[in-house]
């Protein structure tokens, strides 16, 4: 599919790092560098503008290895771009680690994925259809 994009950033467009990645890395579009202190939040620019068509959604999601590795992650994972969306992607990053994180200029901070959704048309009725599960959840179905 073709979206349409403004880079503003003084990096290369987002891209598949592999012929079957999902995702595209979304890099930070710094002037100077940020500290994020633990437990602390902010909003990474990125520099680029999209326009996605009706119909779908961009996916801002956390980078596993930074998350693994860092204790970084998107704080509103997964992140949505809606289509009618023209503003600059941002990135909200949280620190949950016990130490200190630079974010660099053109550091991979995220991921960005392309995906269709649906819209709902709500139909009111008074009950629903039986499963075998019922009400169950939040683990009623076990942990091993």
């Amino acid at each position: 599919m073709k979206i349409n994009i403004i880079n503003k950033s003084q990096h290369d467009l987002p891209n598949y790092e592999t012929i079957a990645s999902a995702g595209m890395d979304l890099r930070a579009n710094l002037i100077e560098s940020i500290t994020l202190n633990p437990l602390e939040r902010t909003i990474v620019k990125t520099g680029l503008f999209i326009e996605l068509p009706i119909g779908y959604e961009a996916q801002v999601r956390p980078r596993s290895g930074l998350a693994a590795k860092k204790g970084i992650t998107v704080l509103n994972s997964p992140g949505t771009v809606d289509a009618d969306y023209r503003g600059e992607i941002g990135v909200i990053l949280v620190n949950l680690s016990n130490e200190v994180f630079v974010i660099e200029n053109g550091e991979r901070i995220a991921q960005l994925i392309i995906a269709r959704h649906e819209r709902a048309d709500w139909i009111e009725v008074q009950e629903l259809s039986e499963t075998s599960r019922g009400e169950g959840g939040f683990g009623s179905t076990g942990v091993k």
